[in-house]
């Protein structure tokens, strides 16, 4: 009962970075949204397999559909955002593919069909990763990189988490094991950089160092699968944990982007 009150609140936090598609969006809540969609077509996936290894089902099933819901209603407000010809046809793109992704993923899950399911979620996130990027580099503030960087860790934990459960299931393809230690230690070099960085505050610091010691439980997990010892139920609460934290680490670096965004607009506007 009180993990799905935490899930629940978790949700709630994470549609604090959906907005109405009427609402002007900041830079900053664009890099922010935009790494959003790239964490969403991870968290399908993982739910997915979870749904269909009977991994927790009921709360599966939940984070399947408000992660569908929220990523469609993401999509339509930074469509409405896109300040560049380019960052609008890239969005389009994500739409194309996002639409045969949606269809499949609601359906019962099979294992048939489980391999296209995670090949269309890498596809998604691969154009979604590009639309982030553009944002990024279209807002030219250097503390954007940070809410990328932060935003990336949230995806990370959910491909972990999709990764894992594609082998638990007794699924491969070509390339899986190391796909799974790719994302492990980008995770880990990700989580170096961010804890380094200077302009930190003390609530980022102390959610950074909750994240180390999740972290470090969790790689004791990933580490069982090499030995063909599974444990997706302690996986699958690992990693929504990594992303919890990670969420609200992701908006404080957002916060620590719009100041450093607004203190250029004011030095613009003296000059």
């Amino acid at each position: 009962m009180l993990y799905r009150l935490s899930t629940y609140f978790m949700l709630l936090c994470l549609c604090t970075v959906s907005l109405p598609t009427w609402a002007k969006i900041s830079d900053a809540e664009a890099v922010n949204m935009s790494g959003l969609q790239r964490m969403l077509s991870q968290r399908i996936a993982k739910s997915y397999l979870m749904i269909g290894q009977r991994v927790k089902v009921k709360d599966a099933q939940q984070q399947r559909d408000s992660s569908v819901a929220l990523f469609e209603k993401n999509l339509s407000t930074l469509k409405e955002y896109a300040p560049t010809a380019d960052i609008s046809d890239n969005l389009k793109k994500v739409e194309s593919v996002w639409l045969g992704y949606k269809k499949r993923v609601l359906l019962s899950p099979s294992r048939d069909e489980a391999l296209t399911v995670i090949r269309q979620s890498d596809e998604v996130l691969k154009l979604s990763e590009v639309v982030v990027k553009q944002i990024q580099d279209y807002s030219n503030v250097s503390a954007a990189r940070l809410v990328n960087i932060s935003g990336r860790q949230r995806m990370l934990s959910q491909r972990i988490g999709k990764l894992y459960l594609t082998k638990s299931w007794g699924l491969s393809y070509d390339g899986l094991d190391q796909d799974l230690t790719t994302a492990i230690n980008d995770y880990e070099n990700a989580l170096q950089e961010l804890s380094s960085s200077q302009i930190n505050t003390p609530d980022i610091i102390e959610g950074l160092a909750q994240v180390k010691r999740i972290w470090t439980f969790s790689k004791a997990g990933f580490a069982l699968s090499g030995e063909s010892l599974y444990v997706p139920t302690t996986i699958a609460n690992t990693t929504e944990n990594l992303l919890k934290h990670m969420q609200t680490i992701t908006k404080q670096y957002e916060v620590q982007m719009q100041v450093v965004d607004n203190n250029k607009n004011k030095s613009s506007n003296k000059s």
